[in-house]
């Protein structure tokens, strides 16, 4: 399945403990239509040391999040927003192009920005 949501995006959070928090993409899960996001819906873990030397302890990692509960932050206007999908004709190949619903800006894929 396709999300609309990838790896890099800005993203904010709509409902639960971190709401109104925005972060950085980094990772997609597709398979269970989840993200993590940097510095967001952290949770505590705690380990047990499995070998001598290793060090057990408190751990706060990023869990993952559904992906109906962040939005897209476009570049242009820097606010949550819907997005889209435009057809641009490059060299006679068709690319798809997301779009922000708002202000029309296109958003580049961060994959694509390297």
């Amino acid at each position: 399945m396709s999300l609309n949501i990838k790896k890099g995006d800005k993203v904010t959070v709509l409902t639960g403990k971190s709401k109104g928090e925005s972060g950085k993409v980094i990772s997609v899960l597709t398979a269970d239509k989840r993200v993590v996001v940097e510095g967001v819906n952290l949770v505590t873990e705690h380990n047990k040391p499995r070998k001598s030397t290793e060090q057990g302890g408190i751990i706060t990692k990023e869990a993952p999040l559904d992906v109906s509960n962040v939005m897209l932050i476009c570049p242009k206007c820097n606010k949550p927003c819907r997005t889209g999908v435009k057809t641009n004709f490059v060299d006679g190949k068709k690319v798809k192009v997301r779009i922000c619903k708002k202000c029309g800006a296109e958003i580049a894929t961060p994959d694509s920005t390297k």
